[in-house]
């Protein structure tokens, strides 16, 4: 919502924070009321980002994101190299298994998938490219939360945690004792976490093959294929060690 006092730059921020996956396209006055602007500055707002290409009309008058804003935000170098390492990798992973493949990076605490590969036979998926969930919720992110500082470990185990599925493991005895599992095992087979019908497996992607966790890779299949998680162990881990090495030499490279 927005504030009295709220800056120019503060009314433009919170009209493009109005827009996500659950709200690709909308009216001006959903706008308005999603971020408490008056119709008067909406509008403004409005066609000062269209001016600039930020956002595009419709034919039938919604508002949604447009090209210029995808093209600057595509340049990101914290994903862009990343991405680029990881992607041939994330290849030869999909062909090998016709799963979905995804990687996905930590913002505090929470995950954003920054790209995924996916086969007209692969499993229907909750998550996509550019969504946000807290961390703790997917096989990927508790990956992440393994990897992640002290500081932000506590405030996910100290917070309540969603239960997705009944079989989203929450108390923080147990995600702990989870969460020390993976730094051991450096593979985690996440069951039906997320979701009803789906198994995960996930490992880290480093920067060098010692270096910080910068992101997780995971293979995501039906549960009703749970079988073959063990059997994905071994190709996901060489992924992640083939995207490491890569990532590894493309920061030394820019370094």
């Amino acid at each position: 919502m927005s504030t009295t006092g709220s800056t120019a730059a503060g009314k433009v921020l919170e009209v493009l924070a109005a827009f996500d996956r659950e709200h690709p396209s909308q009216t001006l006055s959903e706008i308005a009321q999603r971020t408490g602007l008056a119709l008067s500055t909406t509008h403004r707002v409005l066609a000062e980002l269209a001016a600039w290409g930020a956002l595009e009309r419709a034919e039938d008058g919604s508002w949604h994101v447009g090209l210029r804003l995808w093209e600057i935000a595509s340049g990101c170098p914290r994903t862009q190299i990343l991405r680029d390492a990881a992607l041939p990798f994330m290849q030869d992973l999909y062909e090998a298994t016709h799963e979905n493949v995804q990687l996905a990076v930590r913002e505090g605490t929470e995950l954003v998938f920054v790209e995924r590969i996916a086969g007209h036979r692969s499993v229907e998926l909750l998550t996509m490219v550019g969504t946000r969930f807290p961390i703790a919720s997917t096989g990927m992110g508790r990956v992440l939360l393994a990897h992640a500082p002290q500081e932000i470990q506590e405030d996910v185990l100290g917070a309540p945690m969603r239960a997705w599925t009944p079989h989203t493991v929450t108390e923080p005895k147990a995600l702990r004792a989870q969460l020390d599992r993976i730094r051991r095992e450096r593979v985690f087979v996440s069951d039906r976490q997320l979701s009803e019908g789906t198994v995960a497996v996930a490992a880290a992607v480093r920067i060098g093959l010692t270096g910080p966790v910068s992101a997780a890779l995971g293979i995501v299949i039906a549960a009703r294929g749970a079988s073959r998680a063990r059997g994905l162990r071994e190709p996901l881990l060489r992924a992640a060690h083939g995207i490491s090495d890569e990532l590894g030499r493309r920061t030394r490279t820019t370094a």
